[in-house]
C-alpha cells in the first residue's frame, strides 16, 4: 500500500495573489516578502508574509521563527493583526489583514498631494502608542523602528509590524539579534555603535531613536545618513521641540513613549486636533455616556469634511452603522451618515447605507422623519421602485396626516423626489387621496400652495386619466385660496402644464378660471393670471389661425405618463416653469419649518416678486391661520336628503380609516412638539366630499359686482398719487364678503367638491354652526326611528313556545 504525503502549501486556506502588492513584492530591506492574497472560502482579502528557507541562512530562519512567534502571540489595536499562518521546514506563510508598507503608501501618497499632518499626527500616535505598549506592559524592546517596520490598513490607520530583532529589556535573552542588513543598521543610535556609551539609557532610548527617523523619513523620505537628521526639513514647528529630544546624543534625556504622547498632546501640540479627538472618542465609545455619544455625533459632521477619504468609509461608517443598529444614537447620525455616503459608490450604497435608510423610515422618532424627508435628494438616487413602493412609500404617507405641520410640509416636499419612482396605485390613487384633503382642508396657507406646487410638478408622471381628472380641478381650487401664495401657485401650475389639456378645456374650463383672478387683491397675483390669460389666448389664437396645428399643440394630452414636462413649455409659458421650478427649488432646499414662524394670519402677505410666489413655511399648530378654520366632524356630516349614512355604518367606516401614529411615542422635534393638537376631522368622509373629480364640469364665470370697472379702465402702469387709493383695495372685502353668490357659480359649485366657500368672514362661521347644529339633529332623529323600527319588529314577533313551529 502506498502512503502519499499531502501538500501543506496546497492545503493552506489562504491563496497568494500572482500580482505582487505595492512595493514589487517586499516591503522593504528584511527577511520576509509581502504578496496580496485572499482566503480561498470567501475570497476576503488579506496580506501574505512570506519567508523561504535557504541553505546556510540558519541564522535569519530562528530570527523569522521567532519574528512569527512573537506575532502570534502579541494583540494590540496598533501592532499589525495576526490570521493565521504556515509553517513547515522550507518556508514561513504569516496572514495578516491588509495592508500596504509605509514606504509605499507615502510614494502613492505622494503622487496625489501627500498626506496630510492630520493623518500623520494619528498616524505616529499610533506608532507610539504600540512603542509604549512593548516597553511599558510587555518589557520588549522592538529594535526595529523604521519604514519598513510600519504598515497603513485600508482605513489609513498605521500598524507596528516587523518584529524579528525584538528582544526582552530584562536582559535574560542575551545580546540584541544581530541584523546584519546594513539599510537596517542605519537606524541605529550613536551610542550602539560608540563602545565608551554602549549601555547608557533607558530600555526605551534606542527605540525612541529610531521613532525621530521616522518621523524625519515621514516628513522629509527616505533618510541617507545619520547625520542628515540635524537638517529640520518639513518637519512642522509644533513637532520640532519633541523631535529634537528624540535624536538628542544623550540617550538619558530622550522621553519615554508614554511622555512623548503627553508631550504632543497638550494644548498646541502636534497630536491636539479635532482628527485624533475623533479618533480617541471612537476607541473608547463603547464606555460613553449617551449624552456624550449625542454630542460627537452631532460635531463629527462639520469634520468630516476635513478627513480622509479612507478614513471615512473604513472607520467612521462601521461605528455610524453600529451605533445605530445597537446604540440609542438616533436622528443625529443622520447628516454624518449621509455625508460619509458620498465617498461609496453604488453598490456599496446599496449594501451599507440603504439597509439602514429603510428601517428608520419605520421609526416613529419625529426628529429622525423629518431629517430623512429633508435629506432625501442625497439617496433617492440609489433607492430602486420596489423599494421605495412597498418598504418606504407606505410610511411616509403617515406624514401628510401628522399634527405637526412640519412633518406634512416636508411630506409634501419629498414627493417631488420619490413621484417618479411610484407605481400606478400609489401615484395615481393613494398620493392624489392625501392631496386633495391637503389642499382642500389643511389649516396651513403655506402647505396648500406647497402642495399645488408639487402638483404641478409631478403632473407629468400621473397618467392620462389622472391628469384630465385631476389637474383642472386641484388648480382651480387653488385659485380660490385665501392665502395669496397658493393662488398665484394655481396659475403657474396650469401655465406650467398647459401642453397636457386640450383646446376645448383651455376654453372652457381654464380661461374662466383664470379671468377672474385679474381682479384679484393681490397684484402680484393678477400680473400672473394676465400672462396666463394672453398665453392661452395665444395658443387658441394660433389653433384658430391654423386649425392643422390641433393635433400637434394636443399630443401630449392622452400619451402616457413621460418624465418630462411638454418642450414646448419653455416657448410660449417659460415663465411660468421658471417660476414653479423656483418653487420647487425652494421646496427642496427649505430648512425645515420652526414653531417661531409667523402665522399667516397674523401678518398681511407681502408684495410677491415678479414670477414665482413666495413659499412661506409652515408655522406650528399652536399659532394656526385663520383663514381655513380646521374641518369638525360634524361639518363633514352635512349632506342633503339620501345622503345621510347609517351610524353603524358611519363607525364602522371610521374605524377603518383611524389612525394610531398620533397615540404613539413619536420623541421630541427639535423644533418642537405642537403644544395642543387641531380638532381631529373625521378623514373617512372625504373621499365622498373631497374628491377631485367632482365638480367643476359646467362652470360660468361668476358676474361682478355692481360698480366694479373693467381691468383695461384701471391703470396698472403704478403712476397714480399716493391719495388714489388702489381700487383692488376695495374690491376685495365685497369678493370676500358681501358678494352673494348664485347656484351656478364657480364656489357653489366648488362647495360639492372642495368644502363651502361661500365666505371666509363671520357669515361662514355662522352658517357653517347652523348647518352643524342641523346634522346633530338629523342624527338624532334618525337615531330615534331606527330604535323604535327595531322595538315594533321585537314586539311584533312576541314570545315563543318551546318547540312550537313558526307559520310563515
Amino acid at each position: 500500500m502506498w502512503f502519499f504525503a499531502r501538500d501543506p502549501i496546497r492545503d493552506f486556506p489562504y491563496e497568494l495573489s500572482p500580482e505582487p502588492p505595492e512595493g514589487g513584492g517586499a516591503p522593504g530591506p528584511g527577511l520576509w516578502t509581502l504578496h496580496r492574497g485572499k482566503k480561498k472560502a470567501t475570497g476576503n482579502a488579506v496580506s501574505v508574509f512570506v519567508f523561504e528557507a535557504k541553505p546556510g541562512e540558519e541564522e535569519q530562519t530562528l530570527v523569522a521563527k521567532a519574528a512569527f512567534k512573537r506575532l502570534k502571540t502579541l494583540r494590540h489595536p496598533n501592532i499589525l493583526a495576526y490570521i493565521d499562518g504556515l509553517e513547515t521546514d522550507k518556508c514561513l506563510h504569516v496572514v495578516t489583514e491588509p495592508v500596504t508598507p509605509l514606504g509605499t503608501y507615502l510614494k502613492w501618497k505622494a503622487d496625489t498631494g501627500g498626506l496630510s499632518e492630520l493623518e500623520i499626527s494619528w498616524g505616529l500616535h499610533q506608532t507610539v502608542k504600540a512603542l509604549s505598549f512593548l516597553v511599558n506592559d510587555c518589557n520588549l524592546i522592538h529594535n526595529n523602528v523604521c519604514t519598513a517596520a510600519v504598515f497603513v490598513d485600508r482605513a489609513g490607520e498605521w500598524k507596528l509590524g516587523g518584529l524579528d530583532y525584538m528582544y526582552s529589556a530584562q536582559g535574560d535573552s542575551g545580546e540584541p539579534p544581530r541584523k546584519g542588513i546594513p539599510d537596517l543598521e542605519r537606524y541605529d543610535p550613536p551610542e550602539m555603535t560608540d563602545s565608551s556609551s554602549k549601555g547608557v539609557g533607558e530600555k526605551w532610548s534606542a527605540d525612541m531613536w529610531r521613532l525621530g527617523c521616522l518621523i524625519w523619513e515621514v516628513f522629509n523620505g527616505p533618510l541617507a545618513r545619520a547625520s542628515s537628521l540635524r537638517s529640520l526639513g518639513k518637519i512642522p514647528k509644533s513637532l520640532v521641540p519633541h523631535y529634537c529630544e528624540l535624536v538628542g546624543a544623550n540617550p538619558r534625556v530622550r522621553p519615554n513613549p508614554s511622555r512623548f504622547l503627553q508631550n504632543c498632546r497638550a494644548p498646541g501640540g502636534f497630536m491636539c486636533n479635532s482628527f485624533v479627538e475623533t479618533n480617541l472618542f471612537l476607541e473608547e465609545i463603547q464606555i460613553k455616556e449617551p449624552t456624550e455619544k449625542q454630542k460627537f455625533f452631532q460635531e463629527l459632521s462639520k469634520n468630516l469634511d476635513s478627513f480622509p477619504e479612507d478614513f471615512c468609509r473604513h472607520k467612521i461608517l462601521p461605528q455610524l452603522l453600529t451605533a445605530f443598529e445597537y446604540g440609542s444614537a438616533g436622528a443625529v447620525i443622520l447628516t454624518p451618515l449621509f455625508k460619509v455616503g458620498k465617498f461609496l459608490n453604488a453598490e456599496e450604497y446599496q449594501q451599507k447605507i440603504i439597509p439602514v435608510v429603510v428601517k428608520m423610515f419605520s421609526s416613529t422618532d419625529r426628529a429622525m422623519r423629518i431629517r430623512l424627508l429633508q435629506q432625501m435628494e442625497q439617496f433617492i438616487q440609489y433607492l430602486n421602485e420596489p423599494t421605495v413602493n412597498t418598504q418606504i412609500f407606505p410610511h411616509i404617507v403617515h406624514g401628510f396626516l401628522d399634527t405637526n405641520p412640519a412633518i406634512r410640509e416636508q411630506t409634501v416636499k419629498s414627493m417631488l423626489l420619490l413621484a417618479p419612482k411610484l407605481n400606478e396605485q400609489n401615484l395615481n390613487v393613494e398620493l392624489m387621496k392625501h392631496f386633495a384633503r391637503l389642499q382642500a382642508k389643511d389649516d396651513q396657507g403655506p402647505i396648500r400652495c406647497n402642495t399645488t406646487v408639487c402638483l404641478g410638478k409631478i403632473g407629468p408622471y400621473l397618467s392620462a386619466s389622472t391628469r384630465h381628472r385631476v389637474l383642472t380641478s386641484a388648480f382651480s381650487r387653488a385659485t380660490r385660496d385665501p392665502f395669496a401664495p397658493s393662488r398665484a401657485a394655481g396659475v403657474l401650475g396650469f401655465a406650467a402644464t398647459h401642453n397636457l389639456y386640450s383646446m376645448n378645456d383651455c376654453a372652457l374650463k381654464i380661461l374662466p378660471v383664470l379671468c377672474t383672478l385679474t381682479v384679484d387683491p393681490e397684484k402680484t397675483v393678477r400680473d400672473q393670471a394676465f400672462k396666463a390669460v394672453r398665453s392661452f389666448l395665444a395658443k387658441l389664437e394660433s389653433v384658430s389661425e391654423d386649425p392643422a396645428q390641433l393635433e400637434e399643440m394636443e399630443k401630449d394630452v392622452h400619451r402616457a405618463s413621460s418624465p418630462r414636462p411638454g418642450a414646448t413649455a419653455a416657448s410660449w409659458a417659460g415663465w411660468a416653469v421658471t417660476g414653479v421650478s423656483s418653487l420647487t427649488s425652494k421646496l427642496i432646499r427649505a430648512n425645515p419649518s420652526t414653531p417661531d414662524s409667523t402665522p399667516a394670519s397674523d401678518t398681511p402677505p407681502r408684495p410677491l416678486p415678479e414670477g414665482p410666489p413666495a413659499v412661506v413655511p409652515a408655522p406650528a399648530p399652536a399659532a394656526a391661520p385663520a383663514q381655513v378654520p380646521p374641518m369638525t366632524s360634524g361639518q363633514w356630516d352635512t349632506r342633503g336628503e339620501g345622503e345621510d349614512k347609517d351610524e353603524e355604518e358611519a363607525a364602522e367606516e371610521g374605524e377603518g380609516s383611524a389612525d394610531r401614529w398620533d397615540d404613539e411615542d413619536w420623541g421630541s422635534l427639535e423644533a418642537g412638539s405642537p403644544s395642543q393638537k387641531p380638532p381631529e376631522s373625521d378623514w373617512s368622509s372625504w373621499e365622498a366630499e373631497g374628491s377631485w373629480d367632482q365638480g367643476w364640469q359646467e362652470s360660468r364665470p361668476q358676474k361682478l359686482p355692481e360698480g366694479t370697472k373693467l381691468a383695461s379702465e384701471y391703470n396698472w402702469g403704478g403712476t397714480e398719487t399716493s391719495e388714489k387709493a388702489d381700487p383692488f383695495s376695495a374690491l376685495a372685502p365685497r369678493l370676500t364678503a358681501n358678494t352673494q353668490r348664485n347656484p351656478d357659480s364657480w364656489s357653489t359649485e366648488a362647495s360639492g367638491d372642495w368644502g363651502t366657500e361661500e365666505s371666509w368672514g363671520t357669515l361662514e362661521s355662522e352658517s357653517r354652526q347652523a348647518k352643524a347644529e342641523l346634522a346633530r339633529k338629523k342624527r338624532e332623529e334618525r337615531k330615534k326611528e331606527m330604535e323604535a323600527k327595531r322595538a315594533e319588529r321585537k314586539a311584533a314577533k312576541g314570545p315563543m313556545k318551546l318547540g312550537a313551529r313558526k307559520l310563515d
